[in-house]
């Protein structure tokens, strides 16, 4: 059920990255925003309370909360026009939880893959810190580049591997090679996407309201 829902998450952050790119209109992308929000909402919920006490399964699900809101919070920002100071600083304070989420899976979960994957989302979340939060709407476009190719990478592509019963082939490697790749994408891609231009700012981000639709996670 958690990856039926994983593959929704890399829906939504490949939306609000075209959404962050200037490809789509803000409000439009609300209603999936809303729609994963519920679902990463519902889905934690079921799995607690179906998990019989097993502290592995509370603590993968306690997570899914985090983008849940997210999600719920870009979409009340999107159809309310708000201020994106306030998710920024929720962002802030998903990207703390997320490396502490990715300690817990290298330590305690035996999952050095996932620790990776939540070393992405923890960055992902501190862009939106930055932009929203600290007003940085030179890392819109930057931000909107990550948030797409996690949407992908972090998303819809472990998804599938976990629906087919694919996951724990060479988690070492995999790891290693998910880590590099991050890297050399993530850093490749700064500074093509915040040099100043004449008019490199997205129309999601020309008024606070709609720097306050800039999120995904």
């Amino acid at each position: 059920m958690a990856s039926v829902g994983l593959l929704y998450v890399g829906a939504v952050l490949f939306l609000n990255g075209a959404m962050l790119l200037g490809w789509v209109e803000a409000t439009s992308a609300a209603p999936l925003n809303l729609f994963v929000g519920v679902l990463q909402v519902v889905t934690p919920t079921y799995l607690i309370f179906t998990a019989a006490g097993d502290p592995a399964i509370v603590l993968n699900a306690s997570g899914l909360y985090l983008f849940g809101f997210t999600y719920l919070y870009v979409a009340f920002n999107l159809w309310g026009k708000l201020d994106g100071t306030g998710l920024g600083y929720f962002s802030l304070f998903v990207a703390v939880c997320a490396v502490a989420y990715s300690v817990l899976n290298f330590v305690r979960l035996g999952d050095p893959v996932f620790g990776v994957i939540w070393l992405y989302w923890a960055f992902l979340w501190a862009l939106f810190y930055a932009l929203l939060g600290r007003e940085a709407g030179r890392l819109g476009r930057y931000t909107g580049a990550v948030a797409a190719i996690q949407g992908w990478v972090t998303g819809a592509i472990p998804a599938f591997v976990l629906l087919n019963g694919w996951w724990g082939f060479a988690p070492g490697w995999t790891a290693i090679g998910l880590a590099a790749f991050g890297i050399v994408v993530f850093a490749a891609l700064y500074p093509r996407l915040t040099r100043p231009s004449a008019d490199t700012t997205p129309p999601t981000e020309r008024t606070p309201q709609d720097r306050g639709a800039a999120v995904g996670t």
